[in-house]
């Protein structure tokens, strides 16, 4: 590479090579690294990005927080170590798939509650509950949110909202009559929305109240796209940036429609406050990695993100094209030079109504791998970020918000950083599919699974992930046979024959714990694999309702959008019967055990 091209480069934190996932090195393209230094407006007269002053707290620094110095210089201090986790076991939650007599075809804010409250866990992760764009067809992704500054109006419960308690007999009747389904076959997200959507409108006060820029600037671009369509890009030029004339005439002329979507807000934060004083359960809500770049946050906080970038995942074995998550990434110059305000932000906003917080692709702190317009996953690079500035940032607001950190770092991630997250008190995640010796490993057969007792104390342990078979699923090699279905494979005789393998020695890991029953049903093998995850050295033991009943369908399908039902496929059964199934309870009966934390269910 060009000596210039490659000292630019270096200077602004954009790679020129790296190691992949078989830690072979691979030299990147100079015209992909000249297309992703022109996305982050740098030319050979750009100087260096600005660089935040982020120290841990010690015997000569300023107290926790930020700072002001006298030079104008940020200063941010950091916590050292955020404190243990208490060890408990707990519930990874799919909200959307929760089933009750009160909601409306679709898992609700009130549904949380009552799981988390009738559940016994010491701890409940919930899936990202962050803003939709409020327009058809809904976005059905909980992973490519509106806005990670705002909650998700489609989970309210309708008839547990102040303004129904005190409606006239015969708006509670129109409220009520417009309830979808309650139990579909699989859920309808624009059939939800526009059914609360219509409730919404009849219950509204109309009411005024003032509200600060940011929730200003959300309900605005609610309220436009109601009027121009979803999508912020395809709007008349002079509404797709938020500080233009035009948009403040418009947020006027569309007054009420914007103090609606406010109020929206409002009731979400009511009853996700509701949810989590309701329960002694630990609450953990999930962070995405990005942003619909379609979406409210792509549109206020375009300077800030590289708009036409979007984020991924480099070739390798499971993915040779690579993958391209369709999401726009921040600029670490731009958040450096606004002291990280909106990635504070961003975290603040989901600690407002949570114990805890888990980051998805927490690697992303310290790089992402950036796909420039109009190319191919695997035509990137890596962009990297000031790991321990971001991660002190995170570990401050956890501390300030008396929440855990869990980071999720599966697959191919530096081993620095799941060493930084240890270093700072955030949980790490272990997953049994994939935890493996590979000290123990040969070249002919491969690294073993580890046992669950030499898994890091300091985690997140569980089965699988949302992304992952359930136990069922891998049991019965479901996820082979449907993108064998679809066609998906090229190899369908050899994926069936490595599915098979893979559960062979799980079975083999199983009767080596002396976990395997004689004559073993698939419900047998359901509880013994809960059995082997109790013997974790993790302080956190989760599992899914998907898992823990048996249910084959994983929720979400990775390469598929409408081939399978992601995102979309309810629990068998509603939440009270759910808690009393003995499949379920002889299944979490060793969680409870190995991690007493928490009371006794129903």
């Amino acid at each position: 590479m060009d000596h210039q091209l490659s000292a630019l480069a270096r200077a602004h934190g954009v790679a020129t090579w790296y190691e992949n996932a078989d830690r072979h090195r691979v030299e990147v393209a100079d015209d992909v690294v000249r297309a992703v230094l022109t996305e982050m407006g740098v030319d050979e007269h750009t100087p260096p990005p600005p660089k935040v002053k982020v120290v841990r707290e010690g015997p000569d620094t300023p107290p926790l927080g930020y700072h002001r110095l006298d030079d104008g210089q940020d200063l941010i201090v950091t916590p050292r170590r955020l404190p243990p986790v208490e060890p408990a076991w707990g519930w990874m939650l799919q909200l959307y798939a929760l089933r009750s007599p009160g909601s409306w075809g679709i898992g609700d804010y009130a549904d949380l509650r009552d799981f988390a409250s009738k559940s016994g866990a010491g701890v409940v992760l919930v899936n990202p509950v962050q803003a939709i764009t409020p327009a058809l067809p809904v976005q059905r992704s909980p992973y490519s949110p509106s806005s990670r500054r705002f909650a998700n109006p489609l989970y309210l419960r309708i008839t547990e909202t102040d303004e129904f308690r005190l409606a006239d007999p015969a708006t509670r009747e129109a409220v009520t009559r417009l309830a979808p389904p309650a139990h579909p076959e699989l859920i309808d997200y624009d059939a939800v929305w526009t059914a609360k959507l219509r409730a919404l409108e009849l219950l509204w006060p109309g009411t005024t109240e003032d509200m600060p820029q940011d929730l200003r600037d959300f309900a605005t671009f609610c309220a436009l796209t109601e009027r121009h369509g979803p999508d912020w890009r395809t709007w008349p030029a002079d509404l797709r940036r938020p500080g233009h004339p035009a948009v403040e005439r418009a947020r006027a002329e569309l007054a009420g429609r914007v103090d609606f979507h406010a109020w929206l807000q409002r009731l979400c934060e009511r009853q996700l406050t509701d949810a989590r004083q309701a329960t002694t359960a630990k609450i953990v809500h999930d962070l995405p990695v990005g942003v619909d770049p379609a979406g409210a946050d792509a549109w206020a906080l375009q300077d800030v993100l590289a708009s036409d970038v979007t984020v991924g995942a480099p070739p390798d074995a499971f993915s040779q094209q690579g993958q391209d998550w369709n999401v726009p990434p921040w600029r670490p110059d731009r958040l450096a030079s606004l002291g990280y305000r909106p990635f504070r932000d961003v975290i603040r906003s989901v600690l407002r109504h949570a114990d805890g917080i888990r980051i998805d692709h927490i690697a992303g702190l310290f790089r992402l791998w950036w796909i420039p317009p109009g190319r191919p996953a695997s035509e990137g690079t890596y962009v990297y970020y000031d790991g321990e500035a971001m991660l002190g940032i995170l570990a401050l607001e956890a501390h300030l918000a008396g929440a855990m950190v869990v980071g999720e770092d599966l697959g191919t991630v530096p081993d620095e950083v799941t060493d930084a997250m240890h270093d700072r008190g955030v949980l790490s995640s272990s997953v049994l599919y994939f935890e493996r010796d590979y000290d123990a490993g040969t070249e002919a057969g491969g690294a073993p699974l580890l046992p669950p007792k030499r898994w890091p104390a300091d985690a997140m342990a569980s089965i699988s992930t949302h992304d992952l078979p359930t136990t069922t699923g891998f049991l019965r090699h479901e996820n082979v046979r449907i993108r064998a279905e679809l066609g998906h494979l090229g190899d369908p005789d050899g994926e069936y024959a490595r599915a098979e393998a893979a559960k062979q020695e799980m079975l083999a890991t199983l009767d080596a714990h002396g976990l395997l029953p004689e004559d073993a049903s698939e419900d047998d093998l359901v509880v013994a694999l809960h059995r082997l995850l109790a013997t974790a050295a993790s302080r956190l033991l989760l599992t899914s309702p998907q898992d823990a009943l048996g249910e084959p369908r994983q929720p979400n399908l990775p390469g598929t959008v409408d081939e399978y039902p992601n995102w979309r496929i309810p629990l068998p059964m509603e939440i009270d019967d759910l808690l009393a199934d003995p499949t379920l309870h002889a299944a979490v009966d060793a969680l409870r055990d190995a991690r007493p934390g928490g009371v006794s269910p129903i």
